[in-house]
C-alpha cells in the first residue's frame, strides 16, 4: 500500500466534490488510515458512505470522530486489528489475507469475535509457518471490566479527562548533575569504588540527619559505652537470608570505625527497617559486641521544587496518561494490549503519555520463538505505531526503557532509547528519558522509575508497630533516603553500576509525583506531600491490567504555601 498523506486525501476528496483545508482533519485521517491499513481512495469511500447515510454531515473533526466510533463498533473493527500489526511488522496485504483465511478452521469457525483478534507476531512475521494450533490470546480478549475504574484521588466528580491545553513543557529536570543521555560503558567497576558510594551516601545522609535532630556528634558502634550512645550506620543482614529482628546488623562509615555490630531490637516500640537504609539510632552498648537500641531517627526528606522564574501559577490544567509494560498478554505475543491504549489516547487526548517499558519484554514465555526480525526492529515498529497513531491528538509522549527491553541495555541506572529516525516534527513532541529520572512537565516535577522498586523492598523490609500499611512505609523510606532505589545489596535481577547511580539514581528534589509501576496492586497515596502513583501494568499474565490518568495544575495558597499540583487521579482497567 502506498503512504497515505494529506495531499493524497485531500484529492480523492475533491472527486466527490468536498473540500477541507483543517490540516487536523487531515491528519486524522491519515491516523485512520494507518490504523486501519486503508489506501486513501478506500478511506474516502467510507466517508462518503457514512456520510450519506447520515444526512450529509460535514467533514469535520468531531463528525470523523463519530465516523470512526460508528463504523469500528460494526464490521470495519473485523479487520482493523490486523491492519494495526501489519503496520507494526510490515506485512503486506496478501500476508495479512493468509492470516485471516488461517484463523478460520472446520473446528474454530471464524466469527465476528475472533476476526477480531490480534494473531501472534511471530505467526505475523512469518505467516507461511502459521499453524491453527498457535492462536491468540481469548484471556485477554474475553476479559472484563474494561473501562472500568479501579481507584480514585482528589476531585474526579464531574472531572473531564480529556486535555484541552496547547504547548505543555516537558523537559529533564536539571540539578546538580545534568541528565544521563546516552550510553556508557560498564560492567568494569570494582569493589572498592562500590564502597566508596556506600561510604558517601553514609556520610551524606547522617550529615543531614544530624543537622536537623542537631545531634552533637556521632559514636564508634563498636566502642563500650556506659551511657546512651548516638551512633550512625548502614542497615544490613548478619546472613544471605531475608532480614529479620533477630539478624540486623548496622554497618558504620570510615569516619566511626566502619565496623558491624548486632543490633536489639527488643526496647523499640516501633520501627520499620530494610537492608542499605542509613539511619541514626540512640542506644546502650556496654560491651562493644551489640547494640540495644532505645531510639531511631527517620530521614529527612529533600525540599520540593520551587519555580524561581517568576511565573504564576497555571491557568489550565494538564491531563497525563501513564502505562507501564509489558504491551503483551503472557502467552501470545500479540499487542492487542498497545492497540488497545492507543486508541483510548485518540479518544481521550491526554496532553502528556508516559509510557514505561518493557515494550520487548525479556521475560515473556514466548519470546525465544525464532522470529524473522530483530528484537530491535519489532521495537521500532512499535514507535512508530505510538507515534503515529497518536499524531493527530498532538500529545506529548514520554518514553521511559526497562531492564527488562530485551533489546536494551541491562543496566541500572538505565540510558535512554535511541529512535534515530524520527522526523523533525515527531522528534518535538517525543522526550527520551533514562530509568530513574525526574522530569519537569509544566513546573510539576516528576520521579519516575520503570524498576520495581516496590516489590523489592516489600521483600525485604521488615517493621513493627508502626500503625501505617506496607506501601506508605516503603514510599517514604525512598523520599527520605532521597533515592530511587535505596535498596543494598539490589536483587539479582538488577545490574547496579554504582558510579552512575551516584550521579543519576538519587533524588535532585522530593516530586510532586512519583511514578512507580510494580507487580504489586496498584495505589494512588499522598505521601507526605508526594503523591505516589504505581499504575500497575497494561497486561498481568494473560489478562488484561490498567494505566493510570492524572490532571495537575500548579497552584499556591493565598500565604504563598505549597499546595499538591494533583487535582484528581484514577487508575483505570485497559
Amino acid at each position: 500500500m502506498a503512504a497515505v498523506t494529506g495531499e493524497s486525501l485531500k484529492s480523492e476528496l475533491e472527486v466527490f466534490d468536498i473540500t477541507c483545508e483543517d490540516d487536523f482533519v487531515l491528519d486524522k485521517m491519515v491516523e485512520q488510515c494507518i490504523c486501519y491499513r486503508l489506501p486513501a481512495d478506500k478511506m474516502v469511500l467510507e466517508w462518503v458512505a457514512y456520510s450519506s447515510t447520515n444526512n450529509g454531515v460535514k467533514l469535520q473533526m468531531h463528525s470523523l470522530e463519530q465516523f470512526q466510533h460508528d463504523v469500528t463498533t460494526v464490521d470495519f473493527i473485523n479487520s482493523s486489528r490486523f491492519s494495526c500489526l501489519c503496520v507494526i511488522f510490515s506485512l503486506d496485504t496478501n500476508d495479512m489475507e493468509t492470516i485471516k483465511r488461517a484463523l478460520t478452521t472446520p473446528e474454530h469457525p471464524q466469527s465476528k469475535r475472533s476476526a477480531a483478534l490480534l494473531t501472534s507476531p511471530g505467526l505475523l512475521l512469518s505467516p507461511a509457518s502459521f499453524s491453527p494450533s498457535a492462536t491468540p490470546s481469548l484471556k485477554y480478549s474475553q476479559r472484563g471490566g474494561k473501562g472500568e475504574v479501579v481507584v480514585t484521588f482528589g476531585a474526579v466528580q464531574g472531572t473531564r479527562w480529556a486535555g484541552r491545553k496547547a504547548g505543555v513543557q516537558v523537559e529533564l529536570y536539571e540539578g546538580e548533575e545534568d541528565p544521563l543521555h546516552s550510553s556508557y560503558k560498564y560492567m568494569f567497576q570494582r569493589l572498592r569504588d562500590v564502597r566508596n558510594v556506600l561510604t558517601e551516601k553514609i556520610e551524606v545522609l547522617g550529615e543531614r540527619l544530624r543537622s536537623h535532630f542537631n545531634i552533637e556528634e556521632f559514636s564508634p558502634v563498636s566502642l563500650p559505652a556506659q551511657d546512651s550512645i548516638t551512633v550512625l550506620g548502614q542497615i544490613c543482614c548478619d546472613s544471605n537470608g531475608k532480614l529479620n529482628a533477630q539478624s540486623v546488623l548496622l554497618e558504620a562509615g570510615p569516619d566511626q570505625g566502619g565496623q558491624q555490630v548486632p543490633v536489639n531490637l527488643s526496647e523499640l516500640k516501633e520501627y520499620s527497617l530494610f537492608p542499605g537504609q542509613v539511619v541514626v539510632m540512640d542506644g546502650m552498648n556496654t560491651t562493644g559486641r551489640k547494640l540495644t537500641a532505645s531510639k531511631l531517627y527517620e530521614g529527612v526528606p529533600l525540599p520540593f521544587y520551587t519555580n524561581n522564574s517568576g511565573t504564576e501559577a497555571t491557568e489550565e490544567p494538564v491531563n497525563i496518561l501513564v502505562a507501564c509494560g509489558p504491551y503483551t498478554p503472557s502467552d501470545s505475543l500479540t499487542f492487542d494490549p498497545l492497540l488497545d491504549l492507543i486508541h483510548v489516547i485518540a479518544r481521550d487526548r491526554p496532553d502528556v503519555c508516559i509510557l514505561l517499558g518493557p515494550f520487548v519484554d525479556s521475560k515473556h514465555e514466548q519470546i525465544e520463538v525464532c522470529l524473522t526480525a530483530t528484537f530491535e526492529a519489532i521495537f521500532s515498529r512499535c514507535m512508530e505505531s505510538i507515534v503515529d497513531g497518536t499524531k493527530s491528538t498532538g500529545c506529548q509522549l514520554v518514553f521511559v526503557p526497562s531492564q527488562r527491553d530485551i533489546h536494551h541495555h541491562c543496566i541500572y541506572p538505565q540510558p535512554p532509547f535511541t529512535l534515530p529516525n524520527l522526523s523533525k516534527d515527531q522528534s518535538q513532541r517525543i522526550t527520551l528519558v533514562p530509568d530513574p529520572c525526574t522530569l519537569l512537565i509544566d513546573g510539576v516535577t516528576f520521579g519516575i522509575t520503570s524498576t520495581d522498586i516496590l516489590f523489592h523492598m516489600g521483600a525485604e523490609e521488615i517493621s513493627c508497630g508502626t500503625g501505617s500499611d506496607r506501601f506508605s512505609r516503603i514510599l517514604r523510606h525512598m523520599l527520605s533516603q532521597r533515592s530511587f532505589y535505596p535498596l543494598y545489596p539490589p536483587v539479582e535481577d538488577v545490574n547496579m553500576d554504582y558510579e552512575k547511580f551516584q550521579s543519576f539514581g538519587q533524588m535532585p528534589v522530593t516530586p510532586d509525583v512519583l511514578i512507580l509501576p510494580s507487580e504489586l496492586r496498584y495505589f494512588i497515596k499522598d505521601v507526605i506531600g508526594c503523591v505516589c502513583v504505581n499504575p500497575g501494568r497494561l497486561t498481568k499474565g494473560h489478562v488484561g491490567g490498567t494505566y493510570s490518568r492524572l490532571l495537575l495544575q500548579r497552584r499556591s495558597s493565598e500565604e504563598g504555601e505549597r499546595v499538591s499540583p494533583c487535582l484528581a487521579a484514577q487508575v483505570v482497567k485497559i
